[in-house]
């Protein structure tokens, strides 16, 4: 989650460190300066260390290097609690800062299956836009961070089809929608957001024959400079992954949604990529029109 900059001042706080030292992560030319809250934790701190360095060797796999110089992360221990929760991202003036809070009663297990981590470190990749389009920075996060895993080697990509099977259908427009940038739920912020870069994707590799993908534009917006810690219009950051990719799906995809209810029909696409729900699990068939789109969107690029 990424929240305005005026509550920043209230919402870091310092306090002595019980058992964990801070630590300091490199990945991509980028570093991570971690800090921890007071409490204890049932993990070694080695354990800690491997959740946040395997999160920003996703970020980095995908975006090609870690898209800032350098991150502030405050770990707070969440006493009696188990499991990885309130992460928050900020940027602009403040650099990069992300805040998250780790049960001390959490496993090693459920570290290596976390993907809030991901999700923040994620937030670092795309400049920070009006809060009217909110949607895009969360729905970026949300749709990436599993992509990222499964290309980091940390997810099989059959998992993502289907936590998006499942997940997808919380951001179709409900009764009184106005668009994306009129319309302030959780679901459509996050899951809207996921689905107008899920039908950007599939439509960007379509027109360019799976030549170029939602993932080139997005490098493309990083390169330029379009990170956390920048400020830009969001027709900016469309109209530079547009050039990357050679045709303007983004901002094309941008006009249709962003002040009108747009139905995605999922049904049709999932059939179109191949992926087929069967009871609690996802099977793929490699004979769908768009088969060879589902594998690239999941494949790691080779440059």
């Amino acid at each position: 989650m990424r929240i305005s900059l005026a509550v920043l001042s209230l919402a870091i706080t310092c306090g002595a460190v019980a058992n964990l030292a801070s630590d300091e992560i490199t990945a991509g030319g980028g570093t991570i300066t971690v800090t921890y809250g007071p409490g204890e934790i049932d993990l070694p701190a080695t354990a800690l260390h491997k959740w946040v360095a395997d999160a920003a060797e996703a970020v980095s796999t995908y975006f090609g290097h870690f898209p800032v110089k350098e991150v502030r992360l405050r770990v707070n221990i969440g006493p009696g609690r188990s499991g990885v929760y309130r992460g928050t991202t900020w940027g602009r003036d403040f650099g990069s800062f992300t805040r998250i809070t780790v049960g001390e009663k959490t496993t090693a297990a459920e570290l290596t299956d976390d993907w809030m981590m991901t999700h923040e470190l994620m937030h670092t990749g795309f400049p920070s836009v009006e809060d009217d389009h909110h949607w895009i920075e969360e729905g970026l996060a949300t749709y990436v961070e599993p992509i990222a895993r499964v290309q980091a080697g940390q997810l099989r990509p059959e998992r993502v089809w289907s936590d998006m099977v499942r997940d997808m259908p919380q951001g179709q427009p409900q009764s009184g929608d106005e668009g994306l940038d009129r319309t302030h739920t959780w679901g459509r912020t996050y899951w809207g957001g996921a689905l107008y870069l899920l039908v950007a994707d599939v439509r960007i590799r379509e027109r360019t024959k799976n030549r170029k993908g939602l993932q080139d534009a997005l490098r493309a917006i990083v390169n330029a400079g379009g990170t956390i810690s920048h400020d830009w219009p969001l027709e900016q950051a469309l109209e530079t992954g547009d050039r990357a990719t050679g045709v303007k799906v983004l901002s094309e995809l941008y006009a249709e949604m962003k002040a009108a209810p747009i139905h995605v029909d999922l049904a049709a696409l999932w059939q179109r990529l191949g992926v087929e729900q069967q009871g609690s699990t996802v099977v793929v068939h490699d004979d769908a029109p768009l088969a060879a789109v589902r594998r690239s969107i999941m494949r790691k690029p080779t440059s």
